[in-house]
């Protein structure tokens, strides 16, 4: 056996096999899997090998698209056969709400090139006509739809791994994983010691044991699964070609033909998680008991969906544990804080998701970024606060809903709340109803009286509508009040602080008492992150961005950190509350013996306000005149009762995060992970404004951003102004022009200030133009729009950077035209 390479993968299911493959076929070619039976031991053996496109994040669905075409190519190299099926999919729906789902599902395939279609009920049952058509309302069909052989397509993975010079060691244990002083590993097994500088967790049913290894936490969790195999069915072997896939999602079901019969397995509601305490490394290539009494209910509901199966005997039953994250998403990527140590765990979809997975952590590993937007599978999503006792009630939830209607604006209940700052109980006796982010309680809004504290779950605008128009009128008219807890926050000092800055983000840094708005690019020129940098003192920085992102923004950090520089992360050690509004200087100048009425649009400043030390920044998101005001936590009590009192005489009132997203529609600011993502550039969405480069330092990214500013990109972005009827812009909606699609919409959604839906979009540059005119298609409808050119609010800028008189007056948004074609979100 090698006892030195450059990549160990630990595990040899399908997302092992895939990883290796594709670090080959990427050049790495030193790079060795071990196993510790056979592969395709563990979870991979005995699954349904099923495949489809259909993913609500458009980053997984084109990675899902790239799994399925990458097969005839395996074939091809390896002269192994995947044993492929295409026989195309159906989704059933069979209320109106999951016909909503389907039909936007459909609007997003078109600008990404899939050929999906939505059916009537003829339709559907003229490709499936086993289906009892009673309450079908309508399917979406996708012909990429299919099924394949799982062990075949593993060792597939695993020959042309080895074509590429990688090595495959199986029937060897791995016992530790120890990382030397220079970072490098040794991977301990009974047949010897491997040293690497790389160490993949592909582990699957055991990614859980082998992460704690390493010291980590693996947030994953085995769930049982069970399906069915039937004997033959003349309906079936009759027919002409082979009988599509069917999801039928009422019915928690998927089916799909098997030989001369048919396969269907089940996501039953009293479902049952597996190994609690741990993955037995004396499971293997076994299956867990027939339990037929879970499925009871599903297999009623399937014998109505499809008579013939109650006609039909059981040839076999296969029931066997897969591993799920909380979302259900993959854990891809390096461990925040870890080096050379790669997580491949999580993916559950291996034979839909795996190959794009493999090339994604390849493509990490060897050139530093993916190609795509990590964030629905970056195993950083989670952060340290992440326990079992979490993932398991999230798990749970996660299987039970797997084929429920993904709604927009659904708030999940399972294991919440799990994180409050001190606000939670005084905001709770408000009315506010609750959303949560990185596992935070955050305000959504406040319910009155009798409204219901619940947030119906819908595509369309929803029972928030009115409590949303009354918060933005709140702010719009005098003044609002909310909590900033959900920022990620950083403390950067050191003697080098401003030169590391200066390298790491590409805007201005500000001088001492002032704060910027940066972008923070990847060396492609991608926008990975979208900061507030605030300058305390020369050695001594606040930043902020998404607090979603804190384990994400710090792992970059670390990785590309100066010496003579700390960073802490500080996001749950500094919390505070904006004050929004015309009337929001009035309110803070009540609260505090020093004058601010000279403290001007950017600035900082360090403040007593009633009985607490504060920093409060002169910024708010809601494009108004605002503040900023972060503290300790054990303060935040007291600094509320102190501004709730002063704000009082000015009608001050409480605002969630559906006003906040209503407000930053009026002055077209881009949102982060919509507007702001690694799926785009500066050049791209207007951030390139904010780019500093008169500035002497090499930022990371330069070089690409430099590129995009001598030849703009293809396309930019937009705002549109949309004649919407009850269902507004939420993303992903193509944008049509004289009959083609020519873009997408990045987020949007209901301005109650001006009552105009709004959209953002990105679409080709060489179209803007004045009065440019396109449709959106929302839900299926083609909606008219028309290209904005100034903000709805505020124009000139004069609330949002001076005191209501016109000081400070710049542009807050550029119009489209000949000669300066971009239109600015921020």
């Amino acid at each position: 056996m090698k006892t030195t390479t450059r990549v160990v993968v630990i595990g040899g299911g399908v997302v092992g096999a895939s990883v290796l493959y594709h670090l080959t076929k990427l050049g790495w070619s030193d790079v060795m899997l071990v196993e510790r039976a056979e592969l395709t031991s563990g979870s991979t053996w005995h699954a349904a090998g099923g495949f489809h496109t259909l993913n609500g994040d458009t980053n997984m669905a084109a990675l899902q698209g790239y799994t399925i075409n990458l097969y005839r190519e395996l074939e091809q190299i390896t002269g192994l056969s995947c044993g492929l099926h295409h026989v195309g999919g159906l989704t059933l729906a069979d209320t109106d709400e999951r016909l909503d789902q389907l039909k936007a599902e459909r609007a997003k395939h078109r600008y990404m090139g899939l050929e999906t279609e939505i059916l009537g009920v003829d339709e559907v049952i003229a490709r499936a006509p086993i289906i009892n058509p009673d309450g079908i309302k309508g399917a979406l069909f996708d012909p990429l739809d299919g099924h394949l052989d799982p062990s075949g397509t593993t060792l597939a993975y695993a020959k042309a791994a080895r074509m590429g010079g990688a090595t495959i060691e199986t029937h060897c244990m791995v016992r530790e994983t120890t990382q030397r002083p220079d970072g490098t590993w040794d991977v301990v097994t009974d047949k010897g010691t491997i040293h690497t500088e790389h160490v993949v967790n592909a582990g699957g049913l055991w990614a859980r044991e082998v992460a704690a290894m390493a010291g980590i936490y693996a947030p994953l969790h085995p769930m049982e699964h069970q399906y069915l195999v039937t004997d033959d069915i003349p309906e079936i072997y009759e027919r002409a070609s082979e009988h599509p896939h069917v999801i039928d999602p009422g019915g928690e079901s998927y089916l799909r033909q098997e030989g001369r019969g048919l396969c269907i397995g089940f996501y039953e509601k009293p479902c049952r998680a597996w190994a609690i305490d741990g993955t037995p490394w004396s499971f293997g290539a076994e299956l867990l008991p027939d339990d037929f009494d879970k499925i009871e209910d599903s297999i009623a509901f399937a014998y109505k969906r499809f008579p013939i199966l109650e006609r039909a005997g059981v040839k076999r039953v296969i029931h066997g544990p897969f591993t799920f994250a909380p979302d259900g998403n993959p854990l891809i990527g390096p461990i925040p804080g870890l080096q050379g140590y790669w997580s491949a765990c999580g993916v559950m979809a291996g034979f839909s998701q795996g190959g794009g997975v493999g090339l994604m952590l390849a493509q990490w590993m060897i050139h530093g970024e993916c190609e795509r937007n990590t964030a629905a599978f970056d195993v950083a999503r989670f952060g340290d606060w992440i326990s079992p006792g979490y993932t398991r009630p999230k798990v749970i939830e996660n299987y039970q809903t797997r084929f429920s209607v993904s709604y927009p604006n659904e708030e999940k209940p399972a294991a919440r709340p799990h994180r409050t700052t001190p606000m939670h109980d005084i905001f709770d006796r408000m009315g506010a109803v609750w959303g949560h982010q990185y596992g935070l309680e955050v305000v959504n809004y406040f319910a009155r009286g009798d409204e219901p504290r619940y947030e119906t779950p819908s595509f369309r605008r929803s029972n928030a509508f009115a409590a949303t128009a009354r918060e933005v009128a709140a702010v719009r008219g005098g003044v609002g009040i909310n909590e900033i807890h959900n920022f990620g926050k950083y403390r950067v000092t050191g003697a080098g602080a401003r030169a590391w800055l200066d390298r790491i983000m590409a805007g201005r840094i500000p001088r001492p008492g002032r704060l910027s708005l940066t972008p923070m690019l990847s060396p492609a020129g991608r926008i990975i992150g979208d900061f507030t940098v605030s300058c305390l003192a020369e050695d001594r920085f606040q930043l902020t961005a998404s607090y979603g992102t804190q384990a994400y923004h710090l792992r970059w950090f670390l990785q590309n950190l100066d010496d003579g520089v700390s960073v802490e992360n500080i996001s749950d050690r500094r919390t505070g509350f904006q004050l929004a509004g015309p009337k929001a200087r009035a309110v803070l100048a009540a609260c505090t013996r020093t004058d601010i009425s000279d403290m001007a649009f950017l600035d900082v400043r360090e403040l007593v306000v009633g009985q607490v030390n504060t920093l409060v920044q002169r910024v708010s998101y809601t494009g108004d005149l605002g503040f900023e005001i972060y503290c300790d936590p054990m303060d935040q009590r007291q600094l509320w009762a102190t501004l709730w009192q002063a704000g009082q005489p000015h009608g001050m009132a409480p605002f969630g995060m559906r006003a906040m997203m209503s407000l930053r529609l009026d002055k077209a600011f881009g949102s982060w992970g919509r507007e702001y993502s690694p799926d785009y550039t500066a050049a791209e969405t207007g951030l390139d404004r904010f780019i500093a480069f008169k500035k002497t330092a090499d930022f990371i990214g330069r070089a690409a951003a430099e590129a995009e500013r001598a030849s703009p990109p293809e396309r930019t972005a937009v705002v549109f102004a949309v004649d919407a009827g009850d269902a507004d812009v939420n993303a992903y909606e193509p944008v049509w022009v004289d009959g083609k699609v020519v873009g997408f919409c990045t987020s949007g959604g209901y301005s109650h200030h001006t009552q105009t839906s709004v959209a953002l979009a990105l679409i080709p540059r060489a179209l803007l133009r004045d009065g440019l005119q396109a449709e959106i298609e929302i839900l299926g409808e083609m909606r008219k729009a028309r290209l904005l050119t100034e903000p709805l609010f505020d124009a000139d800028g004069a609330r949002m950077r001076g005191d209501g008189s016109g000081i400070g007056n710049a542009p807050a948004f550029v119009a489209p035209t000949p000669n300066s074609p971009r239109i600015n979100l921020s």
